[in-house]
């Protein structure tokens, strides 16, 4: 096992590049899905390895429940400097895990506050609030998903514009948005390396709506108008919504603005290994790949040695 217990902790690093070249190469939709796949991957590789260095690294401290045969000098020899990273590795596993529960019981929070919100509204996918406060949200929901707007939006809106705000909104719930913003919310929550691509997806999520809404509208200098002006009139939504709670502050409508008065990105895969983007890409995929297998042969080999150790 050795030091390779300890690479899936900073190998997220190798994806630091791709996540500052991917909303400007990328399309949107390409982004979002490779990287929430890489940043979930790798949050789980590091989580796994962080409770197998604790394991191994408290096999003889005083008061441990594990088998007195776990204590064997082969099983301290495992991991390097073991009993120092083990205690250290104690109340980091504890943080992680005490951040990523919250995080979801914030998630469950939100969600029925949303829908609480509704209550006395007819069940139809589109929820008009009588608010004097301009906001609109995508609200995904068990039996029914909606699109939630007030009137005082919709009266700062031309009726293209507002054809292309629902256009927005339910490319979020097509898309299933609110599941990739969630998962890289606590993969940056299990490993602070990963933060990077949470905002690049933050980011990616809403640039794949307003591409799905340009498409749905037909007309891309509408959707531009319709994301500028709302952004201009719009306060904060007295519900939180589930988008917010996944990025660090608002996603800059500035640049969602100028990306939709450009052509269309043409939609790839995978980028070319001849371009930064490309081999970018090809470094996060190669550091996912290690941070696995090292993660799968630590565990294997901890497996190994623990059940040798352990008496029948």
């Amino acid at each position: 096992m050795g030091v390779f217990v300890f690479l899936p902790l900073v190998l997220p690093l190798t994806a630091w590049p791709i996540s500052r070249l991917a909303e400007q190469h990328l399309h949107p939709r390409t982004a979002t899905r490779l990287l929430t796949v890489v940043a979930t991957v790798m949050a789980l590789c590091s989580t796994v390895c962080l409770a197998l260095v604790m394991v191994v690294g408290t096999a003889q401290l005083p008061g441990n429940p594990l088998p007195d045969g776990w204590s064997d000098p082969e099983v301290r020899a495992a991991v390097p400097f073991d009993e120092v990273a083990g205690k250290v590795a104690i109340p980091a596993l504890g943080a992680v895990l005490l951040a990523c529960g919250r995080t979801l019981w914030r998630h469950g929070r939100v969600r029925r506050r949303a829908h609480r919100a509704l209550a006395g509204l007819p069940d139809t996918t589109v929820a008009v609030l009588a608010d004097d406060v301009p906001y609109a949200y995508a609200l995904p929901g068990a039996r029914r998903d909606r699109v939630v707007v007030t009137t005082a939006l919709l009266g700062c809106l031309e009726p293209a514009e507002r054809r292309a705000l629902f256009a927005h909104e339910r490319a979020h719930l097509a898309g299933r948005h609110h599941r990739y913003l969630l998962a890289v919310q606590l993969a940056s929550r299990a490993n602070p390396f990963l933060r990077p691509l949470r905002s690049t997806v933050t980011y990616a999520a809403e640039r794949w709506a307003d591409e799905e809404a340009a498409r749905a509208v037909g007309n891309r200098r509408v959707v531009a108008h319709a994301i500028g002006k709302a952004a201009l009139v719009s306060r904060e939504v007295p519900v939180a919504t589930l988008a917010g709670m996944a990025g660090p502050g608002p996603v800059p409508v500035p640049r969602r603005v100028a990306a939709l008065l450009k052509p269309a990105p043409v939609p790839r895969n995978w980028p070319s290994v001849s371009t930064s983007v490309g081999r970018a890409a090809w470094a996060a995929a190669a550091g996912t790949a290690v941070s696995a297998m090292s993660s799968a042969n630590s565990a294997v080999t901890m497996f190994f040695i623990l059940h040798t150790a352990t008496p029948l």
